[in-house]
């Protein structure tokens, strides 16, 4: 499924601070060799104005890392030969998610970056893209659920799962101990998250304050959850005028079912496109990163709005108190 889109400008507001070109959203199918030909002469190596995306929902065999990995690089070829300069895989894709103690997860755990990363970084050097993936990861006596992003110069950097339900492998894992960071790449301003990070406006707030364009969140959804790419997706989206997409897995793990769904929107909080439940599928998406650089957004005849010189930090402290019990934090 290919859902692509264009901007078009169509009014200018005149700002009490500064004017302001709103565009409206067109959805279209643009399938024209001249279209794609455009995009496709972009060269990672410089800026590129429009981005295409692919979200691989896909199933994973628990225990399976060389399976998973081998198929993984497939995919990253199918994308790259489809024009992709990002290719953004599931939560913990490479090893499996439903795991009933640590020690059981041991044998797919490994270093990032290490062996999975260098052999990505090798595909995504040979096609010229991004990839952002999801694995287990061991750092000497501490575990974690990781999203790993490497290009075609390398390993870009990682994000460490700051926030863990209690369900299947991260029951025993770490929280993670980074500092939220936005990697300011060619393909845009991007910030990174993992499935329950999409219920704490906090993380997406946080990676909007450092300048994220877009917002990656890797997923394993079981299928209760039907309500996140409902509603928490489109809002976080909405709320902090970035592209959000998650990307979410499918299959079944020791009777737990995976949901599907996966979903990304613009800056409005609009669908770009969302996946089937419960099938595979490759999802691409077209677009823009330097539009959610704009903040203000305003409508003919009323005044404009932005989200984050509006805020009242001076008001929110108790957002950043410490927790009064924090037993749940590994």
């Amino acid at each position: 499924m290919i859902v692509k889109y264009c901007i078009t400008e169509n009014y200018l507001c005149q700002s009490s601070r500064f004017p302001l070109v709103m565009r409206a959203l067109v959805h279209y199918n643009w399938n024209s060799s001249e279209d794609q030909n455009r995009i496709k002469m972009k060269e990672i190596g410089k800026m590129v104005e429009t981005v295409k995306i692919a979200g691989m929902q896909i199933d994973s065999k628990i225990l399976g890392k060389e399976q998973n990995l081998k198929r993984c690089l497939g995919l990253i070829q199918t994308a790259a030969s489809n024009g992709a300069h990002l290719v953004v895989f599931p939560e913990a894709i490479l090893s499996g998610y439903a795991y009933n103690s640590l020690e059981e997860a041991f044998p797919v755990m490994e270093t990032v970056p290490g062996p999975c990363t260098e052999m990505i970084v090798e595909y995504c050097r040979k096609f010229n893209v991004y990839t952002i993936i999801g694995l287990l990861e061991k750092d000497k006596n501490k575990y974690y659920n990781t999203a790993a992003f490497v290009g075609p110069g390398g390993f870009i950097g990682k994000y460490r799962k700051l926030h863990l339900p209690f369900a299947h492998i991260d029951r025993f894992l770490n929280h993670g101990d980074l500092p939220l960071k936005v990697y300011d790449t060619d393909i845009g301003k991007i910030g990174l998250g993992i499935c329950y990070d999409t219920a704490f406006p906090e993380h997406a707030r946080t990676l909007t304050l450092l300048g994220a364009e877009v917002i990656i969140i890797i997923t394993a959804w079981p299928i209760s959850v039907d309500a996140v790419p409902e509603h928490e997706v489109p809002t976080r989206a909405r709320e902090n005028s970035v592209y959000f997409l998650a990307v979410d897995r499918v299959g079944e793990e020791r009777g737990d079912k995976f949901l599907g769904r996966s979903k990304c929107v613009d800056y409005l909080g609009k669908t770009i496109f969302e996946g089937k439940p419960y099938q595979e599928e490759i999802l691409y998406a077209e677009i823009k990163p330097a539009l959610a650089s704009q903040k203000i957004r305003g409508f003919p005849g009323n005044p404009e709005i932005d989200r984050l010189r509006d805020r009242r930090p001076e008001f929110y402290k108790v957002l950043t108190q410490p927790l009064s019990d924090s037993s749940r934090i590994r």
